[in-house]
């Protein structure tokens, strides 16, 4: 029996990475009656069959886990956005940050294209996050700026990169790794948004313990916790909380709450107020329209 990760997975076959290489490997067939989907980054007992193929018998206990897209047992969620073209997105980094933590995964927000704008700007989009107690890195792929700071914060770890079209993923991965950049697809500046060419999650290796995973499809991130729960998300939020007036106040039309007292007076950014009540009404939304 070997062990190894899981670091591709299509068309019903596992590239597994073991102590002997890597295996293409089938699931156990019961696999499916039990209800068990094996990810991009799980930890599996391989039975080995021939020279370099082998059958995944067990899928171990993950730490972690994304629905949209399906990864398994990521450590750092890379929420890559950038600082013009197009503009800082406010909106699809929170929803990001709440996704990442709510998959038991650590957020790590990157700027990029930090060499089109100034210092002001670049602390002006970063400002809310860095309040809420979230490291950000200021990066330009084109100079350099803080690459060296993102390789050192993934080493030894499972990473994602998160982000909207066009932010400069596939810059970043070049510069981190050229074959990574690669792999991970071209930008399209002619149309302004990214051209993704992988098709599938992969996990690629950068180093004996480093691997990072593209994650297309960053439209269909889910938020499947209970809209009473989003609060717990916005660490800013929570710090606030213990000045409103009612217990498990939600923050959206209680009277007396501190955290729309802190917006309305400048100490909390309205930006991500207003994600946050967003997010909160689309969760709602679904919750009475479930059945």
């Amino acid at each position: 029996m070997l062990h190894g990760t899981v670091i591709r997975a299509l068309s019903g076959f596992y590239d597994v990475v073991t102590e002997e290489g890597i295996r293409r490997c089938r699931a156990r067939g019961v696999f499916r009656k039990r209800g068990i989907t094996v990810l991009v980054g799980d930890a599996v007992a391989v039975e080995p069959i021939g020279g370099a193929e082998g059958v995944v018998v067990e899928v171990l206990p993950r730490k972690s886990a994304l629905v949209r897209p399906p990864v398994a047992n990521v450590d750092l969620a890379l929420l890559v956005f950038s600082l013009k073209t197009p503009l800082f997105h406010h909106g699809l980094l929170d929803r990001a940050l709440v996704t990442a933590q709510a998959g038991g995964i650590e957020p790590l927000i990157v700027v990029t294209k930090c060499d089109l704008g100034t210092e002001a700007e670049i602390a002006a989009a970063t400002a809310p996050y860095r309040q809420a107690g979230y490291e950000t890195l200021a990066v330009s792929s084109l100079t350099g700026m803080g690459v060296d700071q993102v390789r050192v914060a993934m080493e030894g770890r499972v990473s994602v990169f998160v982000g909207p079209s066009g932010a400069g993923k596939s810059s970043l991965g070049n510069a981190l790794a050229p074959a990574l950049g690669l792999k991970m697809g071209d930008v399209s500046a002619k149309l302004g948004r990214g051209r993704h060419t992988t098709r599938h999650v992969e996990l690629f290796q950068l180093g004996e313990r480093t691997f990072v995973v593209d994650a297309p499809g960053f439209s269909q991130l889910e938020l499947n916790i209970p809209s009473s729960s989003l609060r717990k998300y916005f660490p800013d939020f929570e710090r606030l909380a213990e000045g409103c007036a009612y217990r498990g106040c939600l923050h959206i039309d209680e009277t007396e709450c501190a955290v729309q007292r802190a917006v309305a007076e400048g100490a909390l950014s309205s930006d991500r107020y207003a994600s946050y009540r967003a997010l909160y009404e689309e969760i709602r939304h679904k919750e009475e329209t479930r059945y």
